[in-house]
């Protein structure tokens, strides 16, 4: 006759609660796809905030080059550049400045803004982001991002 003792160690034993390991495996597959899915489709929405931000620094130093202009009866010269919009260029009668809330940031793309006097087509100036390559003109992301438009 078979001992209590030897059925119960034979008997098969119920599964413990938990993950197998393949489970876990296969859970972080899903997460990491999901995860890369995300992340590419945030580039895009990067990209068309870096430009709106591009836009509305032009934009808003085209204003101050205005009122730097209004006070000192001319706009700064390319040796001068935005920086008269912050510190007083020697020799400027009427600055009256700042003009702008901080020094002048660098674009979204970590490169210089750009201010051309006189600007194109009969404009007084332009204040111009080069874009993503930091290179004049470009399409989509490498396009130029300019007050004179």
């Amino acid at each position: 006759m078979l001992s209590m003792r030897f059925i119960r160690q034979n008997l098969p034993r119920q599964r413990l609660a938990g993950w197998t390991f393949i489970e876990i495996i296969i859970s972080i597959g899903i997460i990491l796809l999901l995860t890369s899915a995300v992340a590419f489709m945030a580039t895009k929405y990067i990209d068309q905030a870096k430009q709106a931000t591009a836009r509305t620094q032009v934009e808003t130093l085209a204003l101050a080059l205005n009122a730097y202009y209004i006070d000192c009866k001319a706009y700064p010269t390319p040796q001068q550049g935005l920086a008269a919009l912050w510190e007083k260029p020697a020799g400027v009668e009427g600055w009256n400045g700042p003009y702008v809330a901080k020094p002048i940031p660098y674009d979204p793309w970590n490169h210089p803004y750009v201010l051309k006097v006189p600007g194109p087509n009969g404009l007084p100036f332009e204040v111009l982001s080069l874009g993503a390559d930091g290179a004049e003109g470009g399409t989509g992301n490498n396009a130029d991002i300019s007050s004179a438009n």
